[in-house]
């Protein structure tokens, strides 16, 4: 006999004969507590193995129906893959009935088979009427009595029929299993139950119990009592070696340790809000998230809409108080303070930043959910401008951007403004740093963009510039100032005179100084700026005469056949560059300087 790894859950109201029916079908009593035994009323979750015919099994998870454990139920509901809802004859659908089936349906668990229980008490003609305006059609539904059996090889056969065409809901992603049960066996040590979602777990793994570090080893795996070395869903029993039973607790997840999981208290999500939720929803209210067995205080923050209506559907942000390891798909139930399912949550992005209704977030989780990858794209570079994004070049390319090199993305406005304020700026020559600049973007995207332009012919590097093509990198105005500067030699114009010798504004002349400088053509010195070669026949000079001894600023400025203005400038670039120091009236050749160029 193989155990499949489907899953199906009992719904409906308390006393209405889920337990009983489950033992009719399974031979096996799934109430073991003394309580439960005592007062006839399931109070945590139950478990056994459903016989269907051709040597196929499935788990068969029993929930309890009273209003006071639905927590409990949304639990056991979290991994089934469909329901048998039991409605009984004498009672017909009762308020558990369409919370439970309300619950399903926000868990994405629409198929299943009703159970009309009881049917030995009353003709279930009106019990069955109820149920199927409950369920819709193409749902199965059959009177049984566990008293007489009537009805219980029909069912079995109806489960059978729906089992076939099911498949299993949770079975994408890496393995999880959130704890539904944990107890010591002498010799064995910690065992935990629960419903494996994703892939497949295998005896010897390592695991890790999230939310916290603690680390275990998979010592043994049983699936319905039977040991298997290798679990692919369906209720699992595993055996943890290397951990205490305290350090694993209901509602905690069993992931592998190398799968790289990384618990979040940030979702984003669908958010539906049921009909009979008892009102609006508005933003920043706390709800109670369920999310397999775990359940977790929430924030919830809604992202397009100020109030979501009974009914409505929205966008939202769900700020956990704990964290949760949680996947794009998973299905959360939101219940209210007053123990009321009001509502449930679809993850769509389960690592976002904190955001709000203002970040926008809305549009693009519109647009992941739609599955519009394209126009995903083309929103995210958008959204980047300046800063561009790495994009893969087939998919930037459907997204209508432009693609630079090193892989970076931008939007084909932000791209085409960029490169014509580069071109701009570049005219005869500029420096590298300033042509970056030029462009607005980010400094890897500025690199990426002249990198993309120079292959692209419209640009050329010529040593630390970038010219356009044809042309050196000489710019009129520079050859000018630096033609006016070589002339002087020792006695350069002031800023003013040179603004009025070459024309320029005194932004354009700064600018120009600046990108001189940079080429090493002329040098800063005080609030004057002399031809570099002259200033360094100037320094040789200094140095010689230095080497006597001080020297005031009268014998420096015969020197250099100055005047005081320049002399005092001169004798400041000396200071500046760690040849002379400054004592009193004097200069003093520094140790060193007489060897250290200027």
């Amino acid at each position: 006999m193989s155990v499949g790894p489907l899953v199906l859950g009992t719904a409906g109201h308390i006393d209405h004969g889920k337990t009983a029916l489950v033992f009719a079908l399974t031979g096996r009593e799934t109430d073991r507590l003394p309580e439960e035994k005592a007062r006839g009323i399931s109070i945590e979750l139950g478990f056994a193995p459903l016989q269907l015919g051709d040597d196929r099994v499935v788990s068969l998870v029993d929930v309890p129906g009273h209003e006071r454990f639905v927590r409990h139920m949304v639990a056991g509901a979290s991994g089934v893959d469909g329901y048998l809802l039991c409605v009984a004859a004498d009672d017909g659908v009762m308020p558990q009935t369409v919370e439970h089936m309300a619950v399903l349906g926000l868990l994405g668990v629409t198929d299943g088979v009703v159970a009309v229980t009881k049917s030995d008490l009353i003709e279930p003609e009106l019990a069955m009427a109820e149920a199927r305006e409950l369920v819709g059609d193409g749902v199965e539904i059959v009177p049984v009595s566990v008293v007489s059996g009537a009805g219980i090889t029909e069912l079995r056969d109806a489960l059978g029929r729906m089992a076939a065409r099911l498949e299993r809901r949770t079975a994408a992603g890496r393995p999880r299993l959130f704890v539904d049960r944990v107890f010591t066996v002498a010799g064995a040590g910690t065992i935990v139950t629960g419903t494996l979602w994703g892939g497949a777990i295998t005896v010897g793994d390592r695991v890790q119990l999230v939310p916290g570090t603690t680390v275990a080893r998979v010592r043994g795996l049983e699936a319905h009592d039977v040991a298997v070395e290798v679990a692919s869903g369906g209720r699992v029993a595993l055996n943890l070696a290397g951990i205490e039973r305290e350090k694993a607790t209901r509602g905690v997840c069993v992931v592998r340790a190398d799968d790289g999981w990384e618990p979040t208290t940030l979702l984003d999500v669908a958010l539906q809000w049921l009909p009979d939720a008892g009102g609006p929803l508005r933003s920043r209210r706390r709800l109670q998230a369920f999310l397999g067995t775990a359940e977790v205080g929430v924030t919830c923050v809604l992202l397009d809409v100020d109030e979501l209506v009974p009914s409505g559907r929205a966008y939202a942000q769900l700020r956990l108080d704990a964290p949760v390891p949680a996947a794009a798909g998973d299905r959360l139930v939101l219940r209210s303070a007053e123990r009321r399912t009001v509502g449930g949550a679809r993850v769509i992005d389960p690592a976002p930043s904190r955001h709000g209704k203002a970040s926008g977030a809305a549009e693009r989780l519109a647009l992941v959910e739609m599955g519009q990858d394209d126009a995903l794209a083309a929103l995210d570079i958008r959204r980047a401008g300046a800063r561009g994004l790495r994009m893969d070049g087939e998919r930037a390319r459907r997204a209508g951007a432009v693609l630079l090199d090193g892989g970076w993305a931008l939007a084909a406005d932000v791209a085409a403004a960029a490169t014509e304020a580069l071109i701009d700026a570049v005219g005869a020559g500029v420096a590298i740093a300033s042509a970056r600049v030029s462009t607005g973007l980010d400094g890897e995207v500025a690199d990426a963009l002249i990198a993309t332009v120079e292959r692209e012919g419209r640009v050329v590097r010529q040593g630390s510039r970038v010219v356009l093509p044809g042309l050196i990198a000489a710019d009129p105005a520079a050859e000018s100032v630096a033609r006016i500067l070589s002339a002087a030699g020792l006695r350069p114009p002031g800023l003013v005179e040179l603004c009025e010798q070459t024309g320029l504004p005194a932004k354009r002349l700064a600018a120009v100084l600046a990108e001189l400088r940079t080429a090493g053509s002329v040098v800063a010195a005080g609030d004057l700026w002399f031809e570099a070669h002259a200033v360094a026949g100037a320094v040789d000079l200094a140095r010689a005469l230095l080497a006597e001894g001080p020297k005031g600023i009268g014998e420096l400025r015969d020197l250099w056949g100055v005047g005081r203005r320049h002399a005092l400038a001169l004798a400041a670039h000396l200071d500046a560059g760690g040849i002379t120091r400054r004592v009193g009236d004097t200069r003093v050749l520094r140790r060193g300087g007489a060897s250290t160029r200027g």
